[in-house]
Protein backbone atom coordinates (compact mmCIF):
# COMPACT_ATOMS: atom_id res chain seq x y z
CA UNK A 1 0.00 0.00 0.00
CA UNK A 2 1.05 3.39 -1.07
CA UNK A 3 -0.17 6.88 -0.43
CA UNK A 4 0.25 9.06 -3.44
CA UNK A 5 -1.24 12.75 -2.89
CA UNK A 6 -4.04 14.95 -0.95
CA UNK A 7 -6.22 17.44 -2.50
CA UNK A 8 -6.83 20.19 -0.20
CA UNK A 9 -10.98 20.90 -0.33
CA UNK A 10 -11.39 24.25 0.65
CA UNK A 11 -14.60 25.82 1.78
CA UNK A 12 -15.32 29.47 0.11
CA UNK A 13 -18.94 31.58 0.61
CA UNK A 14 -18.94 32.00 -3.38
CA UNK A 15 -17.19 29.75 -6.11
CA UNK A 16 -17.16 32.64 -8.55
CA UNK A 17 -15.75 35.38 -6.79
CA UNK A 18 -13.20 32.40 -5.48
CA UNK A 19 -11.80 31.37 -8.51
CA UNK A 20 -11.34 34.91 -9.61
CA UNK A 21 -9.42 34.99 -6.65
CA UNK A 22 -7.20 31.93 -6.89
CA UNK A 23 -6.86 33.00 -10.85
CA UNK A 24 -5.90 36.77 -10.45
CA UNK A 25 -3.90 36.54 -6.74
CA UNK A 26 -2.32 33.48 -6.67
CA UNK A 27 -1.93 31.78 -10.10
CA UNK A 28 -4.00 29.60 -10.39
CA UNK A 29 -5.70 28.18 -13.60
CA UNK A 30 -9.52 26.95 -13.56
CA UNK A 31 -10.36 24.00 -14.70
CA UNK A 32 -14.15 23.42 -13.81
CA UNK A 33 -16.06 25.48 -12.16
CA UNK A 34 -20.37 25.43 -11.02
CA UNK A 35 -22.05 26.70 -8.02
CA UNK A 36 -20.95 24.39 -5.58
CA UNK A 37 -17.28 23.39 -6.88
CA UNK A 38 -14.32 24.84 -8.35
CA UNK A 39 -11.60 22.51 -9.76
CA UNK A 40 -7.65 24.85 -9.92
CA UNK A 41 -4.35 23.92 -10.91
CA UNK A 42 -1.03 25.64 -10.46
CA UNK A 43 1.77 23.40 -11.71
CA UNK A 44 1.33 20.11 -10.11
CA UNK A 45 -0.87 21.46 -7.21
CA UNK A 46 -4.71 20.97 -7.31
CA UNK A 47 -6.83 22.38 -5.31
CA UNK A 48 -11.12 21.92 -5.05
CA UNK A 49 -12.94 24.84 -3.63
CA UNK A 50 -16.55 23.94 -2.18
CA UNK A 51 -19.34 26.32 -1.44
CA UNK A 52 -19.88 27.09 1.92
CA UNK A 53 -22.75 29.15 1.32
CA UNK A 54 -25.90 27.94 3.82
CA UNK A 55 -27.01 30.58 5.69
CA UNK A 56 -30.36 29.35 7.03
CA UNK A 57 -28.75 28.34 10.34
CA UNK A 58 -28.98 32.47 10.74
CA UNK A 59 -32.75 32.66 10.79
CA UNK A 60 -33.09 29.44 13.18
CA UNK A 61 -33.71 31.21 16.79
CA UNK A 62 -33.34 29.43 19.59
CA UNK A 63 -34.21 26.14 17.95
CA UNK A 64 -30.35 26.33 16.96
CA UNK A 65 -29.70 25.43 20.34
CA UNK A 66 -31.50 21.93 20.51
CA UNK A 67 -31.49 21.10 17.00
CA UNK A 68 -28.05 20.73 15.20
CA UNK A 69 -27.05 22.71 12.31
CA UNK A 70 -26.15 19.79 9.66
CA UNK A 71 -26.13 20.72 6.27
CA UNK A 72 -22.51 20.74 5.74
CA UNK A 73 -22.46 23.87 3.90
CA UNK A 74 -23.16 26.69 6.61
CA UNK A 75 -21.53 29.66 5.66
CA UNK A 76 -19.42 29.88 8.59
CA UNK A 77 -17.11 27.30 7.39
CA UNK A 78 -15.58 29.10 4.50
CA UNK A 79 -12.29 30.38 5.95
CA UNK A 80 -11.79 27.78 8.87
CA UNK A 81 -9.64 25.31 6.66
CA UNK A 82 -5.89 25.56 5.99
CA UNK A 83 -3.46 23.91 3.88
CA UNK A 84 0.31 23.49 3.36
CA UNK A 85 1.99 23.49 -0.11
CA UNK A 86 5.55 22.79 -0.92
CA UNK A 87 7.12 24.83 -3.47
CA UNK A 88 10.21 25.38 -5.59
CA UNK A 89 11.68 28.94 -5.42
CA UNK A 90 10.46 30.27 -2.47
CA UNK A 91 11.70 33.86 -3.05
CA UNK A 92 10.03 34.31 -6.09
CA UNK A 93 6.46 32.95 -4.70
CA UNK A 94 6.85 35.80 -1.72
CA UNK A 95 7.83 38.68 -4.35
CA UNK A 96 4.55 37.47 -6.01
CA UNK A 97 2.56 37.29 -3.27
CA UNK A 98 3.41 40.36 -1.63
CA UNK A 99 3.01 42.26 -4.81
CA UNK A 100 -0.68 40.72 -4.66
CA UNK A 101 -1.67 41.26 -1.37
CA UNK A 102 -2.06 37.61 -0.54
CA UNK A 103 0.31 37.62 2.76
CA UNK A 104 -0.78 36.36 5.89
CA UNK A 105 -0.42 40.38 6.77
CA UNK A 106 2.19 43.04 6.36
CA UNK A 107 4.85 41.42 8.51
CA UNK A 108 5.01 38.58 7.09
CA UNK A 109 8.29 36.85 6.22
CA UNK A 110 9.58 33.85 5.01
CA UNK A 111 10.81 32.37 8.19
CA UNK A 112 12.84 29.02 8.70
CA UNK A 113 11.58 26.73 10.57
CA UNK A 114 13.06 24.16 13.18
CA UNK A 115 11.59 21.51 11.34
CA UNK A 116 13.39 22.03 7.74
CA UNK A 117 11.55 24.20 6.01
CA UNK A 118 11.77 28.13 4.94
CA UNK A 119 7.72 28.96 4.72
CA UNK A 120 5.09 32.04 4.56
CA UNK A 121 1.65 31.68 5.16
CA UNK A 122 -1.05 33.89 2.61
CA UNK A 123 -5.09 33.91 2.66
CA UNK A 124 -7.45 33.18 0.43
CA UNK A 125 -10.47 35.36 -0.60
CA UNK A 126 -12.27 33.87 2.17
CA UNK A 127 -9.37 33.67 4.79
CA UNK A 128 -8.48 30.13 4.24
CA UNK A 129 -4.66 29.95 5.64
CA UNK A 130 -2.52 28.85 2.76
CA UNK A 131 0.78 28.31 3.85
CA UNK A 132 3.72 27.97 1.14
CA UNK A 133 7.20 25.96 2.31
CA UNK A 134 10.13 24.95 0.49
CA UNK A 135 12.43 22.44 2.04
CA UNK A 136 16.00 22.97 3.09
CA UNK A 137 19.11 21.13 3.76
CA UNK A 138 19.20 20.58 7.25
CA UNK A 139 22.70 21.71 8.90
CA UNK A 140 24.19 19.08 11.16
CA UNK A 141 24.50 20.52 14.59
CA UNK A 142 28.58 20.33 16.07
CA UNK A 143 28.32 18.85 19.62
Amino acid sequence: MKMKKTIPYIPVNNIEDAVIFYEAKLGFNCQHKDTSFGLLYRDEVEIHLWAANDSDWKSRGPQVLTEPIKSGAESFLAGTASCRIEVEKIDDLYIEYKKNGVLYNQETVIEETPWGTREFPALDLHRNLITFYEKVEKKMKEF
